[in-house]
C-alpha cells in the first residue's frame, strides 16, 4: 500500500520530467527568444531576496525572544507566527489599496505639501522589489519558528565556551548559536523558498513575471502543454538544485552537542535604546505582516466589501470549506497508511517510497497542476472516442473538468504536511505496545485503530488543521484546475483584484485570514508550552 501511495503521488513529477524530451516547436523557441530569461532572472532575484529577508528577520528576531529580557518578549514569543495567517496575495492586495497613487498615504502627501503628479518620488510597490518585500514579511515566520527551537535546544555549556573565549552576545551568536542551528535555520529558509517559487498571485498582480506566471500563461494564453510543461520542468529542476545544493554544502560536517549537560539559559537584559530597539525589530514586522494588512483588509470590508456577499459569496465559501474538508481527510487517511506502512515493514523501499510521497510540499502548486492535468486529460480524451465510437455522443470532461482532480492535487501538494506530524507522533508510541496488542490476537489493522489511533488523536486533529488550512489559501493549482463556473475564496479575492476590485476582493480576503489564524493558535499555544530552556540532566 505503501508504495501504491508513493506512485499515485509521484505521477505529477514524472509527467513533468517526461515532457522534458518532448519537443515543443516554435513555442518554445519563441519562449527562449522573448520571456525565458525574464522568468529566470525575476525568479532569481525573488528566491534570493526572501532568502536573505527571511534568515535575517526570522534568525535574528528568534535570538532575541531566546536569548534576551526587553519590553513584550512574552506577546513576540507567540506574535512573531501571526504573518503565516495571511496569504502572500493577500498582503499584495491591502497594501496595494493602501500604497497606490489614489490611496490613502499619497493622497495624504499630497495635501499635506500642495504635490501634484510628478512631483515627488514615491517606491512603486507593484513591482520586483515589492514583491519580494511582501512574500519576505509573510514568509519570515518559517524561519523564526525552526530557529527559536534551535537556539532553545543548544546547551548553555556551548555558550559558557564562547564566552571563556572573550566573546561578546552578538560575537556568541553569529560564531556559536547560528553555526550550530544552521540545519534548523536553512530547513525554514528552505521552506520560505519553496512558498517563493510557489507563488502565483502576489506576482502576476503585481505585474512581475516569474516561472511560475509563465506556466499559466503558456497553458491558457497560448494553449501550448508541452511547452507549458517544459517551463514547469525548468522550475521543478529549481527545487532539486537548490535542495542538492543544500545537502552538499553540509559535507561531512555534524551539528550535535558533545554534552549532555544542559541547564537554563542566560538571558541578558536589554533596558533603554537597547530595549526599544529589541522590541521595535519584533514588533515592526509583525504590524506590517500581519496588524495593517488585517486593519486595511476590515476598512475596505466596511466600507465596500464584496457586492454578492449573500448566496453566491456563500457558495463560493461552501466550495473553499467542502475542498479542504476533503482534502484534510484524505491526506491524513495516506498519511497514517504512510506512516503505519514504515513502522511495520521498515527498510529501503519502503523508506524510499515515503520520501517521494513526501515530495510534493517542495514542487510548486503550478507544476502539481501541470502534472496533474495533461494525464487527466488525455484518459478524458480516450473515454469520449471510445465513447462516441459506440453511441455517437460526447461525454465531456469526466476526471479533468471535476473537483476530484482538485482534491487529487491538494493531496499531492500538502499530504508532506501531514505525514510529518503524524510520522513524529507515531514515534513516539512505544514498540511494545505493537507487541502486546499483537499477543492479544489483535491484527496490525486493529492495533493501529484501537491502540495507535486513540493516541495520535490530537496530532491526527492538528495534521487535518495544518491540510485543511494549506488548501483554503492555495491558488495556482486551483485557478488551473477548477472546474468551470467552479470558485473558491481564493479564486473569488484573485478574480476582483485582477479587476482592479480591491475593496469587493477584501471581503474573502478576509475570510481566509480568519481561517488560516487557526493554525497559528496552535502553534502559538504549543510554544507557549514550551520551556524556556532544559532542565539539568544526564
Amino acid at each position: 500500500m505503501t508504495l501504491v501511495v508513493a506512485a499515485v503521488v509521484a505521477l505529477p513529477v514524472l509527467v513533468i520530467l517526461g515532457h522534458i524530451v518532448m519537443p515543443a516547436g516554435e513555442v518554445w523557441r519563441h519562449l527562449a527568444d522573448t520571456v525565458l530569461s525574464r522568468y529566470l532572472l525575476n525568479t532569481l532575484f525573488l528566491t534570493l531576496a526572501v532568502g536573505i529577508g527571511t534568515f535575517l528577520i526570522g534568525t535574528g528576531t528568534a535570538w532575541l525572544v531566546v536569548m534576551c529580557r526587553f519590553p513584550g518578549k512574552r506577546l513576540f514569543e507567540w506574535a512573531m507566527l501571526l504573518p503565516l495567517a495571511v496569504p502572500t496575495y493577500v498582503i499584495a492586495y491591502a497594501y496595494t489599496d493602501f500604497l497606490q497613487y489614489s490611496g490613502p498615504v499619497q493622497d495624504a502627501l499630497r495635501a499635506t505639501f500642495g504635490w501634484s503628479r510628478g512631483d515627488y518620488w514615491f517606491p512603486d510597490i507593484r513591482s520586483l522589489p515589492g514583491a519580494a518585500t511582501l512574500i519576505t514579511l509573510v514568509l519570515y515566520p518559517y524561519v523564526y519558528l525552526l530557529a527559536r527551537a534551535a537556539f532553545l535546544e543548544q546547551s548553555v555549556c556551548m555558550l559558557d565556551v564562547g564566552r571563556t573565549l572573550g566573546r561578546g552576545p552578538w560575537q556568541m551568536f553569529a560564531q556559536v548559536a547560528v553555526p550550530l542551528a544552521r540545519p534548523a535555520i536553512v530547513g525554514g529558509v528552505s521552506l520560505a523558498l519553496m512558498e517563493t517559487l510557489n507563488e502565483f498571485g502576489a506576482v502576476q498582480y503585481f505585474g512581475v513575471d516569474t516561472f511560475t506566471t509563465g506556466i499559466y500563461r503558456t497553458w491558457f494564453g497560448l494553449g501550448e502543454q508541452v511547452a507549458a510543461a517544459q517551463l514547469a520542468a525548468c522550475l521543478l529542476t529549481f527545487v532539486i538544485v537548490f535542495v542538492l545544493l543544500e545537502r552538499w554544502s553540509r559535507g561531512k560536517r555534524r551539528f550535535h552537542h558533545t554534552s549532555n549537560r544542559y541547564q537554563q539559559l542566560p538571558e541578558y537584559r536589554l533596558s533603554g535604546a537597547r530595549g526599544l530597539g529589541a522590541t521595535l525589530a519584533c514588533a515592526v514586522p509583525i504590524m506590517i505582516g500581519f496588524v495593517l494588512p488585517c486593519l486595511l483588509l476590515g476598512r475596505m470590508a466596511i466600507r465596500k466589501g464584496d457586492s454578492v456577499l449573500g448566496g453566491a459569496f456563500l457558495e463560493y465559501a461552501g466550495n473553499s470549506l467542502t475542498l479542504a474538508l476533503i482534502s484534510a481527510l484524505v491526506a491524513v487517511s495516506l498519511a497514517v497508511v504512510l506512516s503505519y506502512g514504515a513502522r511495520l515493514t521498515p527498510g529501503g523501499i519502503t523508506r524510499t517510497a515515503t520520501r517521494i510521497a513526501s515530495l510534493g510540499y517542495a514542487i510548486p502548486g503550478s507544476v502539481v497542476a501541470v502534472g496533474i492535468l495533461i494525464p487527466f486529460a488525455w484518459v478524458d480524451d480516450h473515454i469520449n472516442q471510445l465513447y462516441k465510437a459506440a453511441t455517437g455522443e460526447v461525454i465531456g470532461l469526466i476526471l479533468s473538468g471535476s473537483a476530484f482532480i482538485l482534491v487529487y492535487a491538494y493531496v499531492v501538494r500538502f499530504l508532506a504536511v501531514s505525514f510529518n506530524a503524524v510520522e513524529a507522533s507515531l514515534g513516539k508510541v512505544t514498540p511494545s505496545m505493537d507487541a502486546a496488542a499483537r499477543t492479544l490476537g489483535e491484527t496490525a489493522t486493529g492495533t493501529l485503530r484501537k491502540v495507535h489511533t486513540p493516541i495520535m488523536r490530537g496530532s491526527l486533529l492538528a495534521a487535518g488543521i495544518l491540510v485543511f488550512v494549506d488548501v483554503m489559501k492555495e491558488l495556482p493549482a486551483t485557478i488551473i484546475l477548477r472546474p468551470f463556473n467552479f470558485d473558491t475564496l481564493a479564486v473569488r479575492a484573485h478574480n476582483l483584484a485582477a479587476d482592479e476590485r480591491l475593496a469587493e476582493a477584501s471581503t474573502s480576503s478576509l475570510a481566509i485570514v480568519a481561517v488560516g489564524i487557526v493554525p497559528v493558535v496552535l502553534l502559538s499555544l504549543a510554544m507557549r508550552r514550551s520551556r524556556p530552556g532544559h532542565k539539568t540532566g544526564a
